[in-house]
């Protein structure tokens, strides 16, 4: 994070709040709750403060561990070495130099089975996407029923990026051997088979949408959270706007490119994986936008980030400096983070009314 030193002082300070100031959780019920991200074992009556307090830890924590995979923290099994790990490294970095000065952004990301002049191409075909949408959209609207069609078309197209433990955007030997190692943490939790499931289902006409213009963040989650849990709201509300408008212009090589298109394909899509439609939007640019490789790391990093793996992260974007796929990493958390609290502060709402 210390890439975007900006964004980093913003999420510091929201989550020294959530954890240290004045707040309706007691401190270790705090701590807690982050270390399990379970609120299923604590006490049986809490209050609507307490409730909120513990729903923004649960959502900051199941966000986080999205930013911490998708940025290389989990060893992977390497048969070559002896004990059967390894960290993973970005070419000669190892994954504790990334936030150091080690001159990272003049490393190539890009492993041997790729060649420059390819990347290149790729990443003049995105630029020249982004032009051609723009251009297409100055032009010419499409209607509500249209961006309505292409976001369910989007959501269905999403069911079969990543099922389970099977990849189905690559061939199936790409991912074989990519064994992930995670801890037995069963003994602590009630339903170890509690996770993600996708919102729609295979052969369904109608999908359960939840409309963002009918609960948004800015109309009424953020008064919702500030009334119940004094203050976070401002802090959440400053976090999510500074990695939504975090730009430094570029992307690779070029310089002075406009990428708000290119953010909001990213911030939208996961949202679109939860089901969260915005109507002001074309969900016909996700497709345009974000390769078939990037949603496969996309869906993972969000749904089952401990699946994650070094292959997936080099899998897209070749030609991008580390940092900007950080960035990347960055936009997906606090996503994922809106979009959990979207539904809890929805049904707080309800409950209430």
């Amino acid at each position: 994070m210390s890439l975007h030193a900006q964004y980093l002082e913003s999420f510091l300070r929201s989550q020294f709040y959530m954890l240290r100031m004045d707040g309706p959780l007691p401190l270790p019920h705090r701590h807690y709750i982050a270390i399990m991200k379970l609120v299923k074992t604590g006490e049986n009556n809490w209050s609507l403060p307490e409730l909120v307090h513990a729903v923004v830890l649960l959502a900051h924590y199941h966000a986080l561990a999205s930013f911490v995979f998708g940025s290389g923290i989990n060893p992977e099994r390497d048969p070559e070495i002896s004990n059967g790990f390894r960290l993973i490294s970005v070419n000669n970095f190892c994954v504790c130099d990334l936030a150091n000065d080690n001159n990272i952004e003049n490393a190539s990301l890009t492993g041997n089975s790729f060649g420059i002049v390819g990347s290149l191409s790729e990443l003049e075909a995105l630029m020249e996407r982004m032009k051609r949408l723009q251009e297409e959209r100055e032009d010419e609207e499409a209607s509500q029923e249209e961006m309505t069609t292409r976001f369910e078309k989007e959501t269905k197209e999403s069911l079969f990026v990543v099922s389970g433990d099977t990849f189905h955007s690559f061939p199936h030997s790409d991912f074989e051997d990519d064994m992930i190692i995670t801890s037995d943490v069963s003994r602590y939790i009630e339903d170890p088979g509690f996770g993600y499931e996708d919102f729609a289902r295979r052969g369904e006409e109608h999908l359960p949408t939840f409309r963002a213009q009918d609960y948004t963040w800015e109309n009424h989650g953020f008064s919702l959270v500030n009334r119940l849990y004094s203050d976070i709201g401002h802090l959440l509300d400053e976090k999510f706007r500074m990695v939504y408008n975090l730009t430094y212009n570029t992307m690779a090589t070029h310089e002075d490119v406009d990428t708000t298109m290119l953010r909001r394909a990213l911030f939208n899509y996961v949202h679109c994986m939860f089901g969260i439609r915005y109507d002001d939007y074309d969900y016909g640019e996700v497709n345009q936008l974000l390769e078939r490789s990037l949603k496969v790391y996309i869906k993972t990093v969000t749904c089952y980030p401990e699946r994650t793996t070094k292959r997936m992260y080099d899998s897209y974007w070749h030609q991008f400096k580390h940092s900007e796929k950080v960035h990347v990493n960055l936009l997906l958390m606090e996503a994922r983070m809106q979009a959990e609290l979207l539904y809890a502060l929805r049904a707080i709402t309800r409950y209430l009314t």
